[in-house]
């Protein structure tokens, strides 16, 4: 029986601050080219939870909205970052946004959904809103930091959320952050799982 209070409790920000900085320290993949993509497929098609995340260029024209520019999923033991500035998005790709059978976990993925659908029209499935899940069960903050903080105990910096995604040549610190945020995902989905604040796939 777990006690929800230990998650439930809302971390101010000098808290979360406080915390031990934690990143992805894995293998990570960048994906520009459909050849890049079918040495990546394999490994996506076997995963049942995908941590799930996408970046997009910041605008600051009002009414102006950019597509996404990066695809992030976390596998069990790395991380492809699938740079849409290079390429199309995969029709394999958005059949495996539309398979049942695969979980792709993170915060506001639906939203991030409806935008990669304007690239290629797929129908999503096996989707699940960490935030969403967090909110059901009385979480007062939903962000994929906020969770981080209260699940795990550490931070994850937010610092390079508005760079510039579509550039052709990612920073090691874009790269980082990228990839940190689609394995803290995947880390919260079977967390979250593991306490039956969600059902779970493994």
């Amino acid at each position: 029986m777990i006690d929800m209070m230990d998650y439930t409790r809302k971390l101010s920000k000098d808290e979360i601050n406080a915390m031990p900085l934690r990143r992805y320290e894995g293998l990570v993949r960048l994906v520009r080219s459909h050849d890049d993509f079918a040495q990546a497929l394999d490994y996506l098609r076997q995963e049942p939870v995908l941590g799930f995340d996408t970046e997009t260029k910041p605008t600051f024209r009002k009414g102006k909205i950019n597509a996404p520019a990066l695809v992030q999923l976390a596998c069990a033991d790395r991380v492809f970052l699938l740079q849409l500035t290079w390429m199309p998005l995969p029709s394999e790709l958005a059949a495996i946004f539309a398979a049942q059978g695969i979980v792709k976990a993170g915060v506001s993925v639906h939203d991030d959904m409806r935008d990669l659908c304007r690239l290629h029209p797929f129908q999503p499935a096996g989707v699940v809103d960490l935030g969403l899940a967090a909110r059901a069960r009385g979480i007062s903050t939903q962000g994929l930091r906020n969770l981080a903080a209260n699940f795990f105990g550490w931070r994850i910096s937010k610092g390079m959320q508005c760079s510039n995604w579509s550039l052709q040549e990612l920073s090691e610190g874009q790269i980082t952050y990228a990839a940190t945020d689609a394995w803290v995902g995947r880390l919260l989905y079977l967390r979250m799982a593991e306490l039956g604040i969600i059902g779970g796939q493994r």
